[in-house]
């Protein structure tokens, strides 16, 4: 397997090996809450805890691996109003309507969807995060009157069922465990 593609990493110069393969499946876990994680890591796999950290430069350099971040259990550090904002399209005080609501640093995603017509006519939707409902509909309110667009609905999240990155080594990688 060596050398082989990893799913979603194409071009010439960005494969991975099997231990890559392996070390990202370990990394999509988390680091391990200790004084040396990559040290931890790094006894897992049979290296130090520097050849650790060189092989995830390597992957960050080979685009393997694109952001390496923490990653909160927000609702435990009291962000536990998530609203999905469906907006109907119009054309913006500012310009693109999609441009203005992206700009919002507070926005953490925004993407469109085709219209049900006569049912369900919003086709672009946002996605928000707060401490309370209230906070989070001041600032949909405020992004509301900054882009110039007041037909939207406002869909709070009551249970939270799964949350994971979108692609995970184990499962489209080929590893078992």
């Amino acid at each position: 397997m060596s050398g082989s593609q990893f799913p979603g990493v194409k071009g010439k110069g960005r494969s991975v090996d099997p231990v890559d393969i392996e070390l990202l499946a370990l990394l999509e876990d988390g680091l391990p809450l200790v004084p040396e994680p990559f040290d931890e890591i790094g006894r897992n796999l049979g290296m130090s805890g520097s050849e650790v950290i060189a092989r995830i430069r390597r992957l960050i350099e080979k685009r393997a691996i694109r952001k390496f971040r923490a990653r909160l259990n927000q609702r435990k550090v009291g962000i536990t109003a998530n609203a999905l904002v469906a907006w109907k399209r119009k054309k913006s005080l500012n310009g693109d309507m999609e441009a203005c609501l992206s700009a919002f640093p507070s926005v953490t995603h925004c993407y469109e969807r085709l219209p049900v017509p006569g049912k369900w006519d919003y086709t672009i939707y946002t996605v928000h995060h707060g401490c309370s409902c209230e906070d989070v509909l001041g600032e949909i309110k405020a992004l509301s009157d900054q882009v110039g667009a007041d037909d939207y609905v406002v869909l709070f999240s009551t249970e939270e069922f799964k949350r994971v990155p979108n692609v995970r080594v184990r499962e489209y990688g080929g590893l078992k465990r």
